[in-house]
This record gives C-alpha cells, structure tokens and sequence, in this order.
C-alpha cells in the first residue's frame, strides 16, 4: 500500500514558509485606545495588563510610537467627563473622541484613524441607545447615533464603526455623511456583535457597564449562526463597506461564513477577555505568551479576516519587526 509522505512540506523552516497558506503581517492590525476626558497622562486599565486609559498628551505620543512599529490603523473609544440622558458628549464638537481624532491626525496624517460610534459611554444608563420607560428605544436612537458617526467623521476620521446593533444605523449614518459631503468616509459596521460573556475587561476599560437589565435584546445571541447572515446582509444593503465579526475566537465559525458570502473586507475583533486570559496565564507562566498570540491572530486569518482589532497589536508588531531582521 502506498502512503503519502506529508511530511515533506515541513521539513524545514524554509520550505514551511514557501507553502504557508496564510501569514500575519503588521498591516493587518488595528490597536484600540481609550482616550479619557481631562486625564494627563495614562493609567493602565487593572482588568486589561498593559491597556490604558490615555490623556491626550499621552495618547499623542503613543501614536508616535505606534506609527514607529508601522501600525496602520487605530480605533478610538472615548471616555467622557460627564454623561447624560441623551448622551451629549457623544457628539460634542469638542467631545473627547472628536479631540482625539485631531490628535492623531496632526501627530501622524497617514495613520488610519477609526471610531467606535455608540452611546453607551456617554448615556448615563451605560445602554447603546436611547432608554425611554426602561426600553432601548431603536428607531429615536439612530438620530443621535448618526450624529455622532457624523461629529466623528468631520474631525477628521476615515473610518466611522457603529457597534450599537440599533436596526437600521448603517443607512442612517450613510444618509447623514452623504448630505455633508463625507462620502469618502467610509463605514465598517458591527455587523456581527453577540451579547458575550468575553466583553467582561472592557466593561472597566470604557466605564460603560449597563446600570440596569443587559444587552441582549439588541446584541445577537451567542446561539445563533443564520442570523449573523442576515444581519450582515441588511448591513451590506444599507452602505456599509465592511463588516465586524465580535467577538473573534468563539466566533471562527461565523466569520468563515462571512468570508465566504461577502466580498466586503471582514474585520474581526480580538476582544477583552480573551486579550485578558493570555496575559493572565502567561503571567503565571503557564503559556508561551508570544506563541499563542501569533497562533491566534493566524487562527483569525485563516477563519477569513483581512483585519484584526487587538490589544496585542504593538506587541504583534514587535514580534514581526524582530523576525524580519
């Protein structure tokens, strides 16, 4: 009988990079930073080892030194001094992620600046919608939601990223930059956000813990597969130009569908708990911390992502910098 020798194609580290089907490169990352209203400096986030909340003298010179490692892209979160219950800051002409936006442009130009667009930060109910009689209310929350992607988008940001999951927010924002002559300003909708377990850290990091009930009448059920289809069609119907799968690793499966169905460019996000569980291992030297994060992103490659939003992203780009030399 005759057998295959497989093993021919990883005889040497040569010979596997030839036939390797899918390589992490630095172009594929987007770091996500949280910028804070009125802090000088940065603090680290206890729930997120080597995450931090950043003033904007801080977050200017981390840009440098993202841009140092060829980072491409960014997307910012912003953490307000005040909240209320139409949720203000959010759309603020000099809100704190308006600001930040023109930061990182006047610090580097060519930097990809991307913003996540919901309420949830800056609503005093920490929901990403407007709350009325205790109902996240859909069809009023997309003005403001759209004024916000709106605010965003003429501070200077490429890219505008609604992760509220309200129905009909991605052909709400579209209308509103069109009537402003932002079309170039394109949409990389939340198109896919399951109501998970694994946002836990980022609850801390953007001080948007909900203070009443939870968010599962509007963020997808974990359960389900088929929807996220038809989610991300309407998505595609109403102008977005790429679409988020979120969270990434418990969802490999959905995003291998996405890949297949659309040729829109697929993002995943590389959420806080699971950013939160390999510094918490490899702290206590149970993993290689290097090994299972390139075995991550490539996971996420080969599942069909063209990019990846990550809190690994600076030591990603470290890691390939040295392979490279």
């Amino acid at each position: 009988m005759t057998f295959h020798r497989h093993r021919r194609l990883r005889a040497s580290s040569g010979i596997r990079s030839l036939v390797r089907e899918h390589q992490v490169t630095v172009n594929d990352l987007v770091y996500p930073m949280f910028v804070e209203e009125g802090l000088s400096g940065a603090n680290e986030i206890g729930a997120m080892p080597g995450v931090m909340h950043y003033g904007l003298d801080a977050f200017r010179r981390e840009i440098a030194n993202l841009s140092e490692l060829g980072i491409p892209g960014i997307i910012v979160f912003g953490l307000p001094a005040e909240k209320d219950e139409r949720a203000s800051s959010a759309y603020a002409e000099r809100g704190i992620v308006q600001e930040a936006v023109r930061v990182a442009k006047a610090e580097n130009p060519d930097l990809v600046v991307m913003t996540d667009v919901c309420l949830c930060q800056y609503n005093s109910t920490g929901h990403c919608g407007i709350v009325r009689d205790g109902k996240i209310v859909n069809d009023d929350s997309l003005t403001l939601i759209a004024k916000t992607a709106l605010s965003h988008a003429q501070a200077g940001a490429d890219i505008v990223a609604p992760s509220d999951m309200m129905d009909g927010r991605v052909a709400r924002i579209r209308e509103v930059l069109d009537e402003h002559q932002l079309e170039d300003v394109s949409i990389l909708s939340y198109a896919v956000k399951y109501a998970s377990a694994f946002y836990g850290p980022f609850r801390e990091a953007a001080h948007s813990a909900p203070s009443f009930g939870d968010r599962k009448t509007y963020q997808m059920d974990p359960a389900n597969a088929r929807e996220a289809m038809r989610e991300a069609v309407s998505d595609v119907e109403e102008g977005a130009d790429m679409l988020m799968v979120k969270p990434a690793l418990s969802y490999l499966d959905v995003m291998y569908r996405m890949r297949e169905a659309f040729d829109q460019p697929i993002a995943t996000y590389n959420v806080s708990a699971e950013y939160s569980m390999v510094k918490a291992a490899a702290k206590q030297g149970w993993i290689d911390e290097r090994g299972i994060v390139m075995e991550l992103m490539t996971s996420f490659k080969r599942a069909g992502a063209d990019m990846i939003l990550t809190y690994h992203a600076p030591d990603v780009a470290r890691w390939l910098k040295e392979e490279n030399r």
